[in-house]
């Protein structure tokens, strides 16, 4: 992508130009899906053992490092492959493969969604600019297990109401964390995101989801952040899933790039987005992507 989106002056993004797809060390495990077009489908259980919960701490402290490491470099000037660059080396220098890298035939090692961009921003020759957000998204695979989060940065000097909509997706994400109990159905975590998005009239993404991941990217266990009536799983301990709200300074509506990753808001106005990947406990949850 490149170009830039200004509440006060906005240009649609395009895209840019993407680098060679990068190279991992043959030491490195690969998931089962890179190569294929599709991955497997998971047949297994969405409670986890605690030799798997274990594995997904490593896998998840390693994306989250790897996040915080390519977020040190965001700033006017710098490109979106160059935060894919620095993504790629930390997850592999510290024995993980990028999840990203060849899933369903994705090119890049992270996903950079700018401004309008919702979700799986392919990372290229896009130059960031003073003024616009940007979206760091981030799986690490090792361990035979996932760790996936993400998080919304400003890039130099923000205008107030995108300020605002990343303080409140960021808030978003951990009030629905703090409702994530045993024994309640999956649709907590919608109802109390979509409440609190409504208080600012901000629109709440319906069509990505959070999921579950464990040895599997997307298990196929659906996290609505909205109140969905369907979403009526029971939490269990020992669940292990993600919850990503999106949120959007107008319509949830979206248009998808000829790319076939790239989506972006309807109406081009800026969107954020926070995502942990998470093991439900006795008593609530325990965050597995922390640095």
């Amino acid at each position: 992508m490149s170009g830039q989106s200004t509440q006060s002056s906005p240009t649609a993004l395009v895209p840019g130009k993407q680098s060679p797809v990068r190279s991992v060390p043959g030491n490195i495990r690969r998931p089962e899906y890179v190569g294929k077009p599709a991955p497997t489908p998971y047949k297994g259980p969405e409670v986890q053992t605690p030799e798997t919960v274990e594995a997904m701490r490593v896998a998840g402290r390693i994306a989250a490092r790897a996040m915080a490491e390519a977020a040190k470099a965001i700033a006017p000037g710098v490109t979106t492959d160059e935060l894919d660059r620095i993504a790629h080396a930390y997850m592999c220098d510290h024995g993980a493969y990028p999840s990203t890298l060849g899933y369903r035939g994705f090119p890049k090692s992270l996903c950079t969604s700018v401004n309008e961009v919702i979700c799986h921003g392919i990372p290229d020759s896009t130059v960031l600019r003073d003024g616009d957000i940007i979206n760091l998204d981030v799986t690490a695979y090792i361990g035979g297990v996932h760790g996936d989060n993400n998080a919304t940065y400003l890039v130099g000097d923000v205008d107030e109401e995108s300020r605002l909509l990343v303080e409140r997706t960021r808030e978003s994400l951990e009030r629905a964390i703090k409702a994530v109990k045993p024994g309640r159905q999956i649709n907590i975590i919608g109802r109390v995101i979509e409440s609190y998005a409504k208080r600012f009239g901000y629109g709440v993404v319906r069509d990505f989801t959070g999921h579950g991941i464990n040895s599997s990217f997307h298990s196929g266990l659906i996290v609505p952040h909205y109140d969905s009536p369907h979403a009526t799983t029971v939490i269990q301990p020992g669940m292990t899933f993600t919850i990503e709200p999106m949120l959007t300074l107008g319509t949830y509506e979206y248009d998808m790039w000829a790319d076939g990753w790239t989506v972006v808001t309807k109406d081009r106005k800026r969107t954020a987005q926070f995502e942990h990947t998470l093991v439900v406990t006795e008593t609530g949850t325990e965050i597995l992507t922390l640095p």
